[in-house]
């Protein structure tokens, strides 16, 4: 079994690990809001089974907002410093969305595609081979095939 992948906010208030082996896959998000929120061209996201995060330190805060898929999307943060952690579809998901960068070791990622391309900035310049998508695609399925076969 591997060794769990730590991480946490800015400040140090909150610290979680994850198990590796619950990662289903993890790309980059072009969309607006992913680039206000990471300050930055795109953000990272690590779909993980919510069994395989553990909340070591600290407490999260959380804001919900209208998806543009109809349904909800919580971020928890750190009430601290504010960075993100993760975003779920309502309490009780099965699945999060892991803000990667959160991770103490961020040099082992490798994500396996793109989603929002027509939102990318024209600075960014997207490697070949990785999937991409314009908007959101209709399932994860491509995305989770493609990080399985990179743990091979």
């Amino acid at each position: 079994m591997p060794e769990p992948w730590t991480g946490g906010c800015q400040c140090g208030a909150v610290r979680y690990e994850i198990e590796p082996l619950e990662v289903l896959t993890l790309y980059c998000c072009h969309c607006r809001e992913c680039q206000r929120q990471a300050a930055s061209g795109f953000g990272m996201s690590m779909l993980l089974r919510r069994r395989g995060f553990r909340l070591l330190r600290g407490a999260l805060r959380n804001w919900s907002r209208p998806a543009d898929s109809g349904g909800v999307n919580r971020a928890n943060f750190c009430p601290s410093c504010g960075v993100r952690i993760f975003h779920e579809g309502g309490e009780g998901s099965a699945v999060i969305s892991l803000k990667a960068g959160s991770l103490d070791d961020t040099g082992r990622l490798r994500p396996v595609g793109h989603i929002w391309t027509r939102s990318a900035q024209p600075w960014v310049h997207l490697a070949a081979g990785m999937l991409r998508y314009e908007g959101q695609p209709d399932t994860d399925d491509a995305l989770i095939a493609a990080y399985r076969d990179t743990r091979d």
